[in-house]
């Protein structure tokens, strides 16, 4: 008996080995060799899919910043703490009259019974920052005296928040997305504190694996849109369990009846109007699992009723052949191309717009900011860091993307001294950057600069209708056709 207990365990423990060199050589050897701006840009370079069943972690701990510590901005550019000591501040909201709504909020809990994926992802969210508790709440930030610090702070609201992330102002209220919810609060710029009950405006599919709900007012103030990310990385639970999601929703205020804006989006998170052309745009973090150097993150224009692909399509004709779902018949005729590759596995988040009267200097007057959460399955680590995403005279992406702000990841790649979440700007024109795992939210401006103009707003006419056959024809043209099929003038 003894002897065969003996064998057994060397049996056992053989496989174990195996096992234990299987888990380390998927984790470590998929390393990318490419610099992270091959995957950027309105033409990135798409390796060919190199399938991965464990995706090569890398988790570099969050340490936070000393108190003589701060990013590296771009040249010309200073950076200073707007507020610290903060509890994991997600999203921001620059109020009409200047002051900063802060959303302190962390993923919702996850179900009972996770099994060992649960398991898996509580510990590695853990690890960079974002495993403890939601504080669900909203805070209120106030630089009276236009210094660039915040020296007031109020709890705007804690009641009927669950893990909040987007938010809007308009009409008299203030819009509140939790993970499950959309809610509207009647609200005054100017108060202090946030009374009264909400009403609900939508329901929303809650948790999964993205949780963030971002919102975007429409400039008329008639619509809301809302950003629902997907429960997993390509659908492998089944279609089920991505009802609604994947998408950007359309509230109608009036009537408050829903409809699916945009879809086949991963996970869409920033939101924001481009100023030249009036159109909404994006930030969307792809899929994982295909290799460090695929899916790029994109920023894209978001047309009423565009499919970008997701499970079944990326980067408009690319098959992801793991998908078992049925594709929905004719889908590949119709899917768009993204506008913008921001890197693999960078986790785009936050997006602002250049809109006219900022203080970050004249190369930063027609763009987008981009705020990269930064990976946690590439080797090594990209993202971490703003960056600005110049655009033309027609409003439209050109060029290569600037780094406005860096030095979040440290130097050794082994660990973060915070994470660039959200952007927004301050009464004064400068860029806020909230930094969720050190709870800082970070202030950049060009000292001296004037306020910029606003891009261009690109206005022109419709083509005319077209009334008949041959409209627009010129006549020696039009006498052909009908010398052709015998038809007299």
């Amino acid at each position: 008996m003894k002897s065969f207990l003996r064998k057994l365990l060397v049996v056992l423990g053989v496989l174990l080995a195996i096992v234990a060199v299987y888990v380390a050589y998927s984790w470590f050897t998929s390393i990318s060799d490419r610099q992270i701006e091959d995957s950027m840009g309105t033409d990135p370079a798409l390796v060919e899919p190199d399938e991965q069943t464990i995706p090569s972690f890398a988790l570099p701990e969050p340490k936070g910043w000393k108190e003589d510590e701060k990013p590296k901005p771009y040249k010309g550019l200073k950076v200073s703490r707007f507020a610290d000591k903060l509890d994991h501040p997600r999203t921001m909201l620059t109020l009409p009259n200047g002051d900063v709504l802060v959303a302190e909020t962390n993923r919702p809990p996850a179900p009972e019974g996770g099994g060992i994926t649960g398991a898996v992802m509580k510990f590695f969210m853990g690890i960079v920052g974002a495993g403890g508790p939601s504080p669900n709440r909203i805070l209120l930030l106030r630089d009276a005296d236009k210094d660039g610090k915040a020296e007031l702070r109020f709890v705007l609201r804690e009641q009927d928040l669950a893990t909040p992330s987007g938010m809007a102002v308009g009409n008299g209220k203030l819009y509140v997305a939790n993970h499950d919810a959309v809610l509207a609060f009647d609200f005054a710029p100017g108060a202090t504190k946030l009374e009264g009950k909400p009403e609900k405006l939508m329901d929303l599919p809650p948790g999964g694996h993205h949780w963030m709900r971002n919102l975007l007012l429409s400039k008329d103030g008639e619509h809301l849109y809302v950003a629902v990310g997907s429960a997993s990385n390509i659908a492998e639970n089944g279609s089920e369990e991505e009802a609604g999601r994947a998408a950007i929703w359309e509230i109608d205020l009036a009537n408050k009846e829903n409809r699916q804006f945009a879809g086949g989006m991963r996970n869409p998170n920033g939101m924001a109007w481009n100023p030249s052309t009036g159109e909404m745009w994006a930030t969307v973090q792809e899929r994982d699992m295909l290799s460090p150097d695929l899916v790029p993150d994109y920023l894209t224009n978001v047309p009423l009723g565009v499919h970008y692909g997701w499970p079944w399509i990326y980067w408009k004709n690319k098959y992801d052949l793991r998908v078992d779902n049925p594709m929905p018949i004719y889908l590949g005729e119709y899917v768009r191309k993204p506008e913008f590759a921001l890197g693999a596995h960078t986790s785009a988040l936050g997006l602002l717009f250049s809109t006219g009267g900022n203080r970050m200097g004249e190369g930063f007057a027609n763009g987008a900011f981009v705020a990269r959460h930064g990976s946690w399955n590439r080797r090594p680590p990209a993202g971490y860091d703003v960056i600005f995403v110049p655009f033309d005279a027609r409003g439209n992406p050109k060029d290569k993307a600037i780094t406005v702000l860096s030095g979040f990841l440290a130097e050794d790649n082994g660990s973060t001294r915070g994470r660039p979440t959200w952007l927004a700007w301050d009464a004064t024109g400068a860029l806020l950057v909230s930094d969720d795992t050190a709870g800082i939210i970070w202030r950049v401006e060009a000292p001296g600069a004037a306020l910029s103009a606003a891009p261009r707003e690109i206005v022109e006419d419709s083509l005319p209708p077209q009334r008949d056959l041959d409209a627009g024809l010129d006549r020696q043209f039009k006498m052909r056709i009908k010398k052709d099929v015998v038809i007299e003038e």
